[in-house]
């Protein structure tokens, strides 16, 4: 048995839930999949995986060996690209998660771009604007939008996006147009708002005289999507707030209007986050110095490539 190679059929096994999927992935016969499995098991002398006619589950040794694996075989590959990489063209997979809005509306050409340019490397993207366990889900690359990160978090900064707060002129002529952060609570809002953070999105965040204050408000439609948010904002029915790369076009053919123009919001950063216990694989390296550049370039967003060095924490 070559121990590696049944490794890493095991961690994609696990990833996909299905011999079947892995061995048509790597064009093998199921029965070879499934006999490298059982082989490794054997030699480890413990199940990894529980069988039924309908699901393939991990076993709590199983889930423990696959993230070892991962580790594992992460390393071999750093130490196989050798210390001459930067000069090797990038290639192989990169699974990358990405935020729906941001992910579709600038990030999506982008990346195609990159896969021009790149032949040899291929992407697996999933699109979502959860927060992600990039170890448990077989991750190598996250782009995150947040003003809040986690100690354990690395991360490089990307860019960054400002937040805007806006609503269409039948509204505002209707309900009038609030002078100051204060006023919002009188006003019909559209909040943001995710499974779990509802209480956390009653309330607007604006900079006065210098400081940072939260101020409620009367959320009369709750959404995890912005765009949403936004139509329903040009559709007149309250006032919404949301980041440059949603609301800028809205803005510009006048569907919206700007308030509340002289109290700013906190940035948000655009980050690339990576697993805390890998090494960056080169094409890893590559594809996030390429977006660095593009979206330090793009419109709507004025972050500052940080340099090619990782970070842990907050950038």
């Amino acid at each position: 048995m070559d121990r590696l190679q049944a490794m890493h059929l095991f961690v994609r096994v696990a990833e996909l839930s299905s011999f079947s999927a892995v061995a048509q992935q790597l064009g093998m016969a199921r029965s070879v999949v499934t006999r490298q499995i059982a082989a490794l098991e054997s030699h480890l002398g413990v199940k990894l995986m529980a069988r039924s006619t309908r699901k393939l589950t991990l076993t709590s040794a199983g889930a423990a060996y696959l993230e070892k694996c991962r580790v594992i075989l992460n390393l071999v590959e750093v130490a196989e690209t050798g210390l001459a990489e930067e000069r090797q063209t990038p290639r192989g997979i990169i699974r990358i998660s990405l935020p729906l809005s941001y992910g579709l509306k600038r990030l999506a050409p982008l990346l195609l771009e990159f896969t021009r340019l790149y032949p040899e490397v291929g992407l697996e993207m999933d699109y979502t604007d959860r927060r992600v366990n990039l170890i448990e889900e077989g991750i190598d690359l996250s782009i995150r939008i947040t003003n809040r990160l986690e100690s354990s978090d690395v991360v490089r900064k990307i860019g960054t996006s400002r937040m805007r707060v806006a609503a269409a002129p039948a509204y505002l002529a209707l309900h009038g147009y609030p002078q100051h952060p204060a006023e919002l609570s009188s006003h019909a809002c559209l909040g943001y708002a995710t499974a779990g953070y509802q209480q956390n999105q009653q309330a607007w965040q604006f900079e006065v005289n210098g400081v940072l204050k939260n101020f409620p408000i009367r959320s009369r439609l709750n959404a995890n999507n912005g765009e949403m948010l936004t139509t329903a904002a040009a559709q007149g029915m309250g006032i919404t707030c949301q980041p440059d790369f949603i609301i800028d076009d809205y803005l510009a053919d006048g569907r919206i209007e700007e308030v509340l123009k002289d109290f700013s919001m906190p940035e948000l950063g655009i980050y690339a986050m990576l697993p805390s216990t890998r090494q960056v694989p080169h094409r890893v390296r590559v594809l996030i110095e390429f977006l660095a550049g593009r979206i330090d370039k793009g419109k709507g967003n004025k972050g500052k490539d940080t340099g090619p060095q990782l970070s842990l924490g907050r950038r």
